[in-house]
């Protein structure tokens, strides 16, 4: 382990150096030594020093301050320990200042050294093992930004990667914040599609008319303001991915128009008499039901069954709280690095706040409490009263015993109480417990509870 660890000893004092080198082969370490600035930069340029001892006073022009500076612009990882034979505070203050880790005073003690050279060694030992773990975690649990360790986030992601390359249309439904871009953008670049555009389009945040310049595009004089052609997101995004978000909120007019771009694959510009035709994937999401909607008569029954080809149904993060902690972590460490904060982790108590919390909001809830807490954290680490002012109500209590009683039993019980708070309304109470109305309607029979 030692061997893998090299050391630099950098002295004029060639009596230092042979003495420093000595003391740290006994420890069997890999040590070099140099007599100057210059000498200890060009062995840096070759060798990846772990620990560099660099005399402060050095004649011949580069003195420690200075070596220690070129050393660290090509071994940025090295720890410097400046040595030194006149010890004050200013020389201290400077020396740590411009990067040294440590300082020590000479007569250098051989076991201060040995004490020295350990401590840094293990906290370096630390940090690439945390380096590795994190790498590992990345690659077990990430998948074009999803983190999930989640069994049916494994299932849906594994479902991206089968239906990549197909043309097929998805229809990814899930409440608002599950992350229903970031599957369609995992769809879209896991396949034969990667290298051409992904183009998105809220479909909720544009009018009507807007809504069709801005997937179809207008010809010139179309409509006042129309001064030049100009192309739609369907012909921006030939060859590639559409993506469009919150589809159940298209108009019935937009509704026929993209129905027929699905059977056809073609369409006209706004104001324009020549058909475009376009090479598309489709990708849609909606955090409504629409076969409900299609029930409803809001939402055409042959276009719901033209988009559901492939419908994947992303489940909330109350459901897949094993996903909490790693998703805290990851946007701590991104949110932290984005703001300029030194924040360096989260703690297990405030992993325990989160991981109780209901998460209506989802992951796009849970990224930005976890920015507010870093805005406001007056320590190194997120700890429970930097997540206070989210904790349940007073009145409410925070632990729940488990009742003696079989899980059968327990499943029972939970959908009678769903159905009392919603008043019997099956819609609602398959909501609140996270599952389909399918689903509840079978659970209703098996257990035989009259609603």
């Amino acid at each position: 382990m030692k061997k893998n660890w090299p050391i630099l000893v950098v002295d004029d004092e060639d009596v230092m150096c042979e003495s420093m080198g000595a003391w740290l082969r006994e420890d069997g370490y890999h040590v070099d030594t140099a007599p100057n600035g210059q000498k200890a930069v060009e062995l840096a340029k070759c060798m990846d020093y772990a620990i560099c001892f660099v005399d402060l006073k050095m004649p011949g022009g580069m003195d420690g301050i200075e070596t220690m500076m070129e050393i660290h612009r090509v071994r940025p990882e090295a720890s410097i320990i400046i040595i030194t034979a006149y010890a004050t505070v200013d020389t201290a203050i400077q020396a740590m200042k411009e990067g040294a880790q440590e300082y020590i005073v000479k007569p250098c003690n051989p076991q201060e050294i040995s004490m020295l050279v350990s401590r840094i060694l293990k906290l370096k030992k630390l940090q690439s093992e945390n380096a590795i773990l994190r790498k590992k975690l990345n690659r077990q649990y990430r998948h074009y930004d999803i983190i999930t360790k989640n069994p049916r986030m494994e299932e849906i992601l594994a479902l991206t990667k089968d239906v990549a390359d197909l043309r097929s249309t998805v229809l990814i439904r899930g409440e608002s914040g599950t992350g229903k871009e970031l599957v369609a953008r995992a769809v879209h670049f896991s396949g034969n599609r990667a290298e051409k555009p992904f183009i998105v389009v809220s479909c909720a945040a544009l009018t009507e008319t807007l809504l069709e310049s801005e997937l179809f595009g207008y010809e010139k004089g179309a409509f006042t303001g129309a001064a030049a052609q100009t192309k739609g997101k369907f012909e921006m995004a030939n060859g590639g991915t559409i993506f469009l978000d919150e589809i159940g909120d298209i108009s019935p007019k937009l509704q026929a128009d993209l129905l027929r771009v699905l059977q056809e694959r073609r369409f006209y510009r706004v104001g324009g008499n020549q058909e475009v035709e376009v090479d598309v994937r489709i990708i849609a999401a909606t955090n409504k039901d629409l076969a409900e909607e299609v029930q409803a008569q809001k939402f055409r029954e042959d276009l719901y069954y033209r988009l559901n080809v492939i419908e994947i149904h992303l489940p909330p993060l109350r459901q897949r709280r094993e996903d909490i902690p790693l998703l805290a972590e990851h946007f701590v460490q991104h949110i932290s690095s984005a703001l300029g904060r030194d924040v360096s982790g989260i703690s297990a108590a405030a992993l325990k706040v989160l991981i109780a919390y209901d998460w209506p909001g989802n992951v796009r809830e849970l990224e930005n409490v976890i920015e507010r807490a870093i805005v406001t954290c007056r320590n190194g680490m997120l700890d429970e009263q930097d997540f206070s002012w989210m904790q349940r109500n007073p009145g409410q209590p925070q632990n729940w015993e488990v009742p003696d009683v079989s899980l059968g039993e327990l499943e029972r019980r939970a959908i009678v109480a769903a159905l009392e708070r919603k008043h019997g309304n099956v819609k609602e109470a398959s909501t609140a417990l996270g599952i389909d109305r399918s689903t509840l309607y079978d659970k209703l029979k098996r257990y035989e509870i009259v609603h």
